[in-house]
């Protein structure tokens, strides 16, 4: 078996994730993770594909046939990754949005050598002044002789700054 990525951008409508899954079992491929959503008013996402050896060529015809519909579809080769010693922590962060939240934050977490391994932000209304708040969660990787208290402390020396909240904890 091989591992493929499927990466996917479109004008929404019903049935694509299908049309994906459709592609993905005519190649014999098992569906094994992925990320899809709405986002600024396009359907786009990520899927990561187990495909029987040889089948590569099938899936990417399969995803042609799905770009004629209006969806693009690009097959990418999986790479092996080697684990990463570290430990893991789940931040959390809330606050009234304005540019430049995530270039500051990553800023830091680059800074001491952080992965981030799965990112997620919106924005939504403010429950008391209706003002668009920002949120992110990430999912984040620090590596073996950085303290998590150094990623605490690191966050909240920009906190004020950029006016957020930050939880920085063990992840679930």
């Amino acid at each position: 078996m091989t591992a493929v990525i499927l990466t996917v951008v479109g004008s929404d409508r019903p049935g694509l994730t299908k049309a994906l899954a459709d592609a993905v079992h005519a190649a014999g491929g098992n569906w094994l993770e992925s990320h899809l959503a709405l986002l600024g008013g396009r359907y786009v996402g990520s899927v990561l594909v187990d495909l029987p050896q040889g089948a590569q060529a099938e899936l990417e015809a399969a995803a042609q046939r799905i770009d004629a519909e209006g969806l693009s579809v690009t097959v990418l080769a999986a790479v092996e990754q080697p684990a990463l010693a570290g430990t893991m922590l789940r931040l959390e962060l809330v606050g009234q949005d304005r540019p430049g939240i995530v270039r500051e934050v990553t800023t830091v977490l680059a800074g001491l050598g952080v992965n981030i391994e799965d990112f997620d932000t919106s924005i939504e209304a403010g429950a008391q002044s209706g003002l668009p708040l920002f949120r992110a969660t990430a999912r984040l990787l620090v590596p073996t002789g950085t303290s998590t208290d150094a990623v605490g402390e690191a966050l909240e020396a920009i906190s004020g700054e950029i006016m957020v909240d930050f939880t920085v904890s063990s992840p679930n």
